[in-house]
């Protein structure tokens, strides 16, 4: 696999990072026929060039006033034999009547807008909008009112022999009418190449990217701007074989499997946050849920560390044990280092470690960030465990860390 990288830092415990195309054919074909596609992803395609003679559409005067927006730039992402990238467009109708979105058409920016990459239908626009503002018709999403905004949420899956375009456009299909978008970047974000955040096996990436995931859909305005910081975190969860996250007590922390698992530092870094003291949950069951304490910015992340990666990248834990935190504000910690167990303190149902990387140390003012994990096991279903190396796990599949190290 001809990617490029570039290695900073000292000999042990460099960060590896991504910066090339992720297009070029990748192992696991196989593989990607039993990971269904997250809900929410459309397959896409390279897209064709237009013939000699096709017809150039004339511009229009005043332009369609609809705002296409996307505040975040993706990055193709590799995972399980295919690639992807996860990003929003930001919708908002500036002009003097209501709009209905139809559809949305990605295009190839370096291409003639003939055959789009991919095309979002009526079913697949109304599944992936979120809506800003209410107005008057909540129940209509794709219809935005004077001043309204929407989000569309979107996914596009790359099978591993079909090439990523360096750039899209977006073309915004309406009534009567279509609002294209300015070429977004599809290479923007170093990627760092992360060491296992955990040990063993059985590990499951719970709320990774979807349109079921609050992770994904988790747009909050902080600091008055509109946010995802959980854009692709992931909720390590652990399992037994039968697929059952406890034995015992499901009231009782210590029945979880996951709990007082060894959490690792990713990469080599400094810690910018480390907070103990917040008391685990009761983890929920039928009978209810209810935080042990009430649950606000400053304590939905329960016991956490924060790592300062270099480059404007920070990896965050969350939900850790009490008591467990082994490490301060201020320390320098190498990749592999013990920092803390898994636990269910903030805003955690029952135990498991929360993990994202993002461009702020903060766990909710902040940007997702992609990132990519140097070597785990992976399987779907009843198939078998397969080797990957440099993907982030995604899906309905099981992981394995890999056995426990002494130094840990």
């Amino acid at each position: 696999m001809p990617i490029k990288l570039f290695r900073t830092g000292a000999r042990h415990g460099a960060i590896d990072f991504i910066v090339a195309a992720i297009g070029c054919a990748l192992a696991g074909n196989a593989l990607a026929a039993t990971v269904p596609l997250p809900y929410g992803c459309e397959m896409a395609s390279k897209g064709k060039p237009a013939p000699a003679a096709a017809v150039v559409a004339q511009p229009v005067f005043p332009p369609v006033q609809v705002q296409v927006r996307t505040p975040v730039q993706p990055t193709v992402l590799p995972s399980a034999g295919r690639n992807y990238l996860l990003y929003e467009l930001h919708l908002q109708n500036f002009s003097a009547e209501a709009v209905t979105v139809h559809g949305i058409e990605v295009l190839d920016a370096d291409q003639p807008p003939s055959t789009p990459v991919a095309e979002l239908k009526e079913a697949q626009v109304a599944a992936s909008l979120r809506q800003v503002t209410i107005g008057d018709n909540p129940g209509n999403l794709q219809r935005l009112g004077v001043g309204q905004g929407a989000v569309a949420f979107l996914c596009l899956a790359f099978d591993a022999k079909v090439a990523v375009p360096a750039r899209l456009r977006h073309r915004v299909l309406l009534d009567k009418a279509v609002a294209d978008g300015p070429a977004i970047d599809t290479r923007t974000t170093p990627m760092l190449v992360l060491g296992r955040p955990l040990v063993g096996t059985n590990w499951t990436p719970g709320n990774s990217p979807s349109l079921h995931s609050h992770h994904r859909m988790g747009l909050w305005v902080v600091d008055g701007t509109a946010q995802i910081s959980r854009r692709y975190a992931i909720d390590w969860k652990k399992f037994n074989s039968q697929r059952k996250p406890y034995a015992g007590d499901p009231r009782d922390v210590r029945a979880y499997y996951a709990y007082g698992q060894k959490v690792l530092a990713v990469a080599d870094g400094e810690v910018v946050t480390a907070r103990d003291g917040f008391p685990d949950n009761i983890p929920k069951t039928e009978a209810g849920f209810e935080a042990a304490l009430p649950v606000t910015l400053d304590t939905i992340g329960g016991n956490q560390i924060i790592i300062d990666l270099g480059n404007g990248q920070f990896a965050a834990y969350y939900h850790l044990q009490p008591g467990s935190v082994g490490v301060k504000t201020g320390d320098r910690v190498r990749r592999g280092q013990l920092l803390a167990r898994v636990g269910n303190s903030g805003d955690a149902r029952w135990p498991h470690l929360h993990f994202q990387v993002t461009d702020k140390a903060d766990v909710m003012a902040s940007e997702g960030l992609p990132q990519i994990f140097d070597s785990y096991r992976i399987k779907s279903g009843n198939q078998e465990w397969e080797a990957r190396t440099g993907e982030y796990p995604m899906g309905d599949v099981v992981v394995d860390f890999g056995a426990d190290a002494q130094e840990n």
